[in-house]
């Protein structure tokens, strides 16, 4: 398998790992969402939205925007999970959107990350590894701490193959997806 269609399917499985998380979490309280929690970050909401915040900024640096140190700097966290699930949803629609315009050869193209007091150079194809990493890091953190909840934590490690279909059938429809789109022939 070659890399960039890997790395297609994994924007895809990473946009249904979070829809399904924020779906199961669609009735947690806002007092649940902000209660204090074990983990790196500790809340629900800080844990999603660090994630929302440094996916804005690489998504920033990836799409060569000279601003992605303002972006970070200005984050306004989500108070709900509602807004947080909008918000999760643009980003991870962009990550997607710059996945599909991509050609191989893009992944090696070093791209500038401005930390505030130096630039960083990275590939383009690391930095795309390092966010998908970075996602599945944290979200399973937010996993967890929802056992601490009433809401049941979601399948999330569900591998994105042809032959898992009827696993996705009601995320497929409200993410507008179909199979051929995942699986190009």
């Amino acid at each position: 398998m070659e890399l960039l269609p890997f790395l297609r399917s994994q924007v895809c499985a990473n946009r249904l790992a979070n829809h399904r998380l924020h779906a199961a979490m669609a009735p947690l309280p806002r007092d649940e969402f902000h209660a204090p929690r074990t983990g790196f970050f500790p809340s629900l909401a800080e844990t999603l939205n660090h994630i929302l915040a440094v996916d804005l900024y690489y998504l920033a640096a990836l799409h060569g925007e000279a601003d992605m140190e303002r972006q970070w700097s200005a984050f306004v966290p989500c108070g709900t999970v509602a807004e947080l699930a909008r918000a999760q949803a643009r980003a991870d629609a962009r990550f997607i959107a710059l996945l599909e315009a991509l050609s191989a050869a893009q992944l090696d193209e070093v791209i500038a990350l401005d930390r505030g007091d130096h630039v960083q150079h990275e590939r383009r194809g690391h930095v795309i590894a390092h966010l998908l990493n970075h996602q599945v890091h944290h979200r399973g953190q937010a996993h967890a701490m929802l056992a601490g909840t009433a809401v049941k934590p979601p399948q999330l490690d569900e591998f994105l193959m042809p032959s898992e279909a009827h696993l996705r059938v009601a995320e497929m429809a409200a993410l507008g997806w179909t199979e051929s789109e995942l699986f190009p022939r």
